[in-house]
């Protein structure tokens, strides 16, 4: 299975023509009716080799630790060497997706706990320590790697960091844990926007980071609000309601202008949630979450359908300095070959 990268890999080396790889492009644009960007494809499995190598290396990784587990450094030490070290092989050299993803996952988790192991104070002080040594594997796992969700992870390993760091120096700063997460978010779907603005065209590796980012960074910003509102807390009223429908169709229209599904169906969960607990408290007891995933289920399906007429009309409205930074909703108008290289993934 080959991706937009190795296309325009082939074109740099000189095997196809980018003409050529534009005409494909477009002619498969016409065939299902959609433009790739709006596809929003990602690299998850490349085939069931992928499957079986994830299932080798966690009974791997797992009998590893088990073996080990009276000794605690030792047994995570082991387990981050050897989820690093099959990653040489599966990675580095054969660019398999999916025990990437589990593989630099397995690596950040034991860094976490084999810091978390070696310290010897306070939780607060441990945790500051762990997630801060976490973004930094991280960080040393992509400049070897270059697997995209790495970015997202070092992202996240960042946010615990402050926020453990935060709440260690300012206890009292846990009232406001909600808008300290909101800013985080807000932070982490800006960092995106500059991946998804460095390939418009979504042909590089740099769409598949902003891709993982997003689906981080609209959690961190729908949590901090429904927490802020009481939704979570079961404080469901008409007002919330209404709120809840205002988000969601806010969170919408962001998706489309950006072309990332990704942003609105990782706050889905939050959404649904909400709703159905609001149609239960109003009468629905027993039919709530069912009424709940009929509308939105129909709501969702419909937007599939017109996803990219919708989207076309909604760019138009913005600034064109706006539009400039969005993927075109002009399927004539999309890149052909991203300006963006292997050697600018390091950075």
């Amino acid at each position: 299975m080959y991706t937009d990268e190795d296309l325009d890999n082939a074109v740099k080396q000189g095997i196809f023509s980018a003409s050529a790889v534009a005409e494909f492009r477009l002619q498969h644009a016409r065939l299902t009716d959609t433009a790739a960007v709006d596809e929003e494809n990602f690299r998850l499995i490349g085939g069931f080799n992928d499957i079986f190598v994830v299932i080798a290396c966690t009974l791997l990784l797992l009998s590893s630790w088990w073996v080990l587990e009276s000794h605690a450094v030792l047994a995570w030490g082991v387990f981050s060497a050897l989820a690093w070290g099959l990653a040489e092989f599966f990675v580095r050299r054969r660019r398999m997706a999916l025990p990437a993803i589990v593989l630099l996952l397995a690596f950040v988790a034991g860094i976490a706990m084999l810091v978390q192991n070696l310290m010897s104070g306070t939780p607060q002080e441990t945790a500051v320590w762990a997630t801060g040594i976490s973004a930094l594997a991280a960080y040393w796992h992509w400049r070897r790697f270059q697997v995209p969700i790495t970015v997202a992870a070092g992202t996240a390993a960042l946010i615990a960091f402050s926020l453990s760091g935060l709440l260690n120096i300012f206890p009292t700063l846990e009232k406001s844990l909600w808008l300290v997460l909101l800013v985080a978010g807000i932070s982490a779907f800006a960092y995106a926007m500059y991946w998804d603005a460095s390939d418009r065209g979504r042909t590089t590796r740099r769409s598949d980071v902003a891709f993982w980012l997003h689906l981080l960074a609209a959690p961190l910003i729908i949590h901090p609000i429904f927490s802020g509102l009481g939704i979570l807390d079961g404080e469901e009223s008409i007002g919330s309601l209404l709120v809840v429908i205002l988000l969601y169709l806010t969170m919408t229209a962001m998706s489309l202008a950006i072309d990332r599904r990704a942003f609105m169906v990782s706050s889905l969960i939050y959404v649904l949630y909400a709703l159905s607990s609001l149609f239960n408290v109003y009468g629905f007891v027993g039919y709530s979450f069912a009424l709940t995933g009929f509308v939105i289920g129909t709501a969702l399906l419909l937007l599939s359908a017109f996803w990219h007429s919708s989207r076309k009309r909604l760019v138009l409205l913005l600034p064109q300095n706006v539009q400039r930074l969005l993927p075109p909703a002009d399927q004539g108008s999309i890149p052909v070959v991203s300006n963006a290289n292997s050697e600018e993934l390091k950075e």
